[in-house]
């Protein structure tokens, strides 16, 4: 390469020649997939043009597949990856039979079942990364709902995509979480997030009506919907909302509100034509209820059944593919009934939490499938530890690792002297916090034999709660909203008092209300707020807290060092580490600093992983799509790509 061109790439890519003219003399081992799961999500009862029964479903992973099982043989007839998708949350099939597939990249995919074939349409509707429900409508058309624009499309194989409403269906809102195509009217109706309500729209003119009533309008999201066919017209529209699980049953006739039912598994409902019977799961069981009558008169029956993901009545039989993707058959004449497990090829998840444990292990969590890992330095050994939900971060105590849990601000303690048994109760629940969602800071002091959780908020909320927890007593302690309307991303120990770093972002599904970051101190005596300032003018998220080779307390606000002296309260200096991208949807975390042993500080952010010089504050970058980071007793760094560990050796 010319010395010109060089310069031109240098340029370019934003970084100082020094970096390149150093020597790297560390080394790289690519360690692979780590945490591996086989969680299905969107499932669906099909027949191929032969009339054979199949079920179809998809299971996470980088990328995700498509799977396809003939019901009456149980053998697994399809398997597919779904390019640049790591999971699909639902399925339609289209009045001409195929079968519609919503990426998680914002892209649509089509299978016709019993081939061997699956194809990419591409992008539904610019500027929307995240596909959610289907449902079909007339004419081989499919309708699909959509993140973060809150839109819905149209795709018909000779019309290709459209926007039905021209725009958000809700301003200010993100998620269309659910749709449901009512056939007699040809009306959609869409359930939408993080701030609920229920869309009436007409697909041919775009016109729109609210239809949650005021008095629900407080929940999170309308999350499910499904249209139960009724007598003389009174069909049913049955609508899941959150905060709590509540499910409205819905009269599209007379445009009311029936009834409230409690715990219904809304991800499927199935119901005869006639309109007397609709099946659906509810606390393990297979229940069947008439949507015109209370539902205190359902009728269970199946016991031990499992939360269903696909609900299909066949003839005299109901199946059941459950989240545990056992395959159920109930006959409602005779009441005989089979369940079988299908065989599902589990997938390499991305690595979503990373620390080096007080085993001698690099601990890992799985992104959103949830699930554990463990990866030995030495011996190299690889245990799989499953059972917990998605880890957003970690820190060890003593022998013991204490985990921040999505959803819903659980908490957990493993021992790690004892075996890993969720039955058992290791780890151990220690409780969770409501209003609050995830915990990707976590702070051990062992000193004060205390854990620090810093939350970000459930969706649709602005403001982070401070968790304390006394390791002994096992009493969690919440400190609602120190930083009004901020959420907590960083902690970091001084000795005397905990330093805190905050985001504007709040949960998904809500705009900031602030416009830059600040650091606070905690007193931990007093439990109380005792200072307050912004390090970083400007900067939206303090991503990383710790404590630096100086003594002072060193953090990263959108790509910029800063070193603060807690004594005296104040920022002694700031450095650029690289360009930080604009703020888009919301920032949790970004950057994670090591202090080695050598006298240097290897660090990720912004997708670099790179070495930091303490005294002159060089960067050098020494490697592209990294995140997360912990370092062993050795001395060897590990970080992540996607799904696979890597090791650094300096």
């Amino acid at each position: 390469m010319k010395l010109k061109n060089m310069l031109t790439l240098v340029i370019a890519l934003g970084i100082s020649l020094s970096v390149f003219a150093q020597v790297q003399t560390g080394k790289f081992s690519n360690l692979g997939p780590q945490v591996f799961a086989s969680m299905i999500q969107g499932s669906i009862f099909v027949e191929d043009q032969q009339g054979n029964p199949l079920v179809y479903t998809v299971v996470r992973g980088e990328p995700a597949h498509l799977l396809a099982f003939d019901v009456k043989s149980k053998k697994l007839v399809l398997d597919k990856a779904l390019p640049e998708s790591d999971g699909v949350w639902d399925m339609a099939q289209a009045s001409d039979g195929y079968l519609y597939i919503p990426g998680a990249g914002g892209n649509l995919f089509r299978h016709l079942p019993g081939t061997q074939e699956v194809e990419d349409l591409g992008t539904a509707l610019k500027g929307e990364t995240y596909l959610w429900n289907l449902t079909a409508g007339k004419d081989g058309e499919v309708f699909g709902a959509t993140y973060p624009g809150c839109r819905v499309f149209r795709y018909h194989p000779k019309d290709g995509f459209s926007d039905v409403a021209k725009g958000p269906l809700v301003a200010g809102e993100n998620y269309v979480r659910s749709l449901a195509y009512h056939t007699k009217t040809g009306l959609l109706y869409a359930g939408i997030g993080s701030h609920a309500h229920l869309i009436e729209l007409n697909p041919i003119n775009g016109a729109k009506k609210e239809l949650l009533p005021k008095k629900y309008q407080d929940r999170e999201f309308v999350y499910s919907l499904e249209i139960v066919p009724g007598k003389n017209g009174a069909d049913r529209l049955m609508a899941l909302l959150t905060t709590g699980n509540t499910t409205l049953v819905y009269n599209l006739k007379t445009m009311q509100v029936e009834q409230e039912i409690q715990d219904i598994d809304m991800k499927a409902v199935a119901a005869d034509k006639k309109g007397k019977a609709a099946f659906y799961t509810t606390k393990g069981s297979l229940m069947s209820f008439n949507a015109a009558k209370s539902a205190g008169l359902a009728k269970q029956l199946l016991t031990d059944v499992g939360t269903a993901n696909a609900i299909k009545l066949i003839h005299d039989d109901v199946y059941v593919l459950t989240s545990g993707a056992n395959l159920v058959k109930y006959n409602l004449k005779n009441k005989a009934s089979e369940k079988t497990k299908l065989e599902i090829p589990a997938q390499p998840i991305p690595i979503n939490a990373l620390m080096y444990g007080p085993d001698g292990n690099i601990w890992m969590g799985g992104y959103l499938a949830g699930g554990h890992a463990t990866y030995h330095p030495v011996n190299g050994q690889k245990t799989k530890l499953p059972g917990l939900d998605q880890t957003e971060g970690m820190a060890a105590q003593g022998n013991a690792i204490y985990f921040g849990i999505y959803p819903k601000g659980k908490f957990y303690e493993f021992n790690t002297k004892q075996s890993w048994d969720i039955k058992a109760g290791n780890p151990k629940k220690l409780g969770e916090i409501e209003g609050q969602s995830r915990s990707f800071a976590v702070l051990s002091i062992p000193e004060r034999q205390q854990m620090i959780f810093g939350m970000i908020p459930e969706y649709g909320k602005l403001g982070g709660s401070l968790i304390t927890l006394d390791v002994n007593t096992k009493e969690l302690k919440a400190f609602d909203e120190p930083v009004k309307q901020q959420a907590i991303s960083s902690l970091a120990y001084t000795g005397k008092e905990v330093l805190v770093g905050t985001t504007i972002s709040g949960g998904l599904g809500i705009a900031p209300a602030t416009k830059e970051a600040v650091l606070f101190s905690w007193d931990l005596d007093k439990n109380q707020k005792t200072h307050q300032i912004v390090p970083v003018a400007g900067a939206t998220a303090i991503t990383c807290l710790m404590k630096g080779p100086d003594g002072y307390i060193w953090g990263v606000a959108d790509g910029t060092l800063f070193i603060y002296d807690a004594a005296q309260r104040v920022v002694l200096s700031t450095h650029k580490l690289y360009d930080f991208p604009p703020f888009k949807s919301h920032i949790w975390r970004s950057a994670f600093l090591t202090f080695h042993p050598s006298g240097m500080i290897y660090g990720t952010g912004n997708n670099h992983f790179f070495k930091l010089d303490p005294k002159t504050k060089e960067v050098t970058i020494l490697d592209q799509g990294a995140s997360l980071l912990t370092m062993d007793a050795s001395g060897n760094i590990y970080f992540r790509k996607n799904t696979d560990l890597w090791k650094y050796t300096p």
